[in-house]
């Protein structure tokens, strides 16, 4: 089988598009022009280049099988709000339909549980919870809510769909990299003196490339499914991360309004007089209700694959520390 694989550089997709080569799969990816190939490099793929909004997209998924729509533009600036659109919802819009032009067989859309949204009294949440949209915090979790929305859609226009919603992935090719990777990557460098108390769900990254592919296989046509493994406060993972690398976890959390302030006067303040904000307001307010979440439906219905968070951070420490990350600034 051939597949079509969108966000092929990041992090999931390159996680993914490895284990389709080593289950037989040919792959073609969709790479912006200006992308970096670092992810790609010495794979034995066909890349094509273009754009998720791009009017001849279904020509070029021509002759494959199957879809997998992993890219997504992922920003927590206010100012962004236009360019998630742009990128998550009318391009998820367009992918879906180059599909059904292109006569592909099955698509799985990469989602995510910020569509989900968050469950009341800190409890995990199963695929069943939906968040009202005014809810959800931030343009890019309404992106991707509405970007979801588009893919019910395309189902109920009789489209043979599959919606993945990965947690918060660890593990190695995390190039940019992201908020997970940052938080790994600030705690090598010793740039982590206090913590928010906050929790999120985490689940090996080639976990997650496992769940698009039984997803593929096995999901039922107009679920969707959390790829998700175990809930964690943020203490606790650097917790874990002292005990992987011997760096001392730092021992005391901050209040919410420090951060909130920071960003306030970043984003609001700073960013209009030409400087790079460095704390997303959005972000901030994320971290003010853990995002847990339960995979139970995935790890039963799929099989989906439980490693070891522990397992997880190594592999994220070693890849990042092989490819010199922890010597930049």
């Amino acid at each position: 089988m051939k597949a079509f694989v969108t966000g092929g550089t990041g992090f999931v997709g390159a996680n993914l598009i490895r284990l389709l080569l080593d289950e037989g799969y040919a792959v073609r990816s969709l790479v912006r022009d200006q992308s970096p190939l670092n992810n790609l490099r010495d794979l034995d793929i066909e890349i094509v280049k273009g754009d998720l909004n791009d009017p001849n997209l279904g020509e070029k998924m021509l002759g494959c099988d199957c879809v997998f729509h992993v890219a997504a533009h992922y920003s927590l600036w206010q100012r962004d709000r236009d360019r998630l659109i742009q990128n998550n919802v009318l391009g998820t819009r367009n992918v879906l339909a180059a599909a059904r032009q292109a006569k592909i067989e099955r698509t799985v859309y990469t989602s995510s549980v910020a569509a989900i949204g968050v469950g009341s009294d800190d409890q995990p949440v199963d695929e069943t919870h939906q968040s009202p949209v005014e809810k959800l915090v931030g343009y890019y979790k309404k992106s991707k809510y509405l970007a979801e929305q588009e893919a019910v859609k395309a189902i109920q226009a009789g489209q043979d769909i599959v919606i993945v919603n990965p947690s918060s992935p660890i593990g190695p090719w995390d190039v940019k990299p992201t908020p997970t990777g940052d938080i790994i990557l600030r705690f090598l460098r010793r740039q982590m003196p206090a913590y928010v108390d906050t929790g999120l769900n985490f689940i090996h990254v080639q976990d997650v490339a496992k769940g698009h592919l039984l997803a593929l296989q096995k999901g039922k046509t107009g679920d969707r499914y959390i790829l998700g493994n175990q809930n964690l406060t943020l203490k606790q993972l650097l917790d874990q991360l002292s005990q992987i690398t011997g760096i001392p976890a730092p021992a005391r959390s901050i209040p919410i309004w420090i951060p909130l302030s920071v960003a306030w006067v970043d984003e609001r303040l700073l960013a209009p007089l030409g400087k790079s904000p460095s704390v997303p307001i959005d972000g901030v307010k994320m971290s003010q209700h853990p995002m847990y979440y339960d995979a139970k439906k995935a790890i039963a219905e799929l099989g989906l694959p439980q490693t070891p968070i522990s397992v997880a951070l190594k592999d994220a420490v070693n890849w990042f520390i092989s490819r010199g990350y922890t010597e930049r600034e």
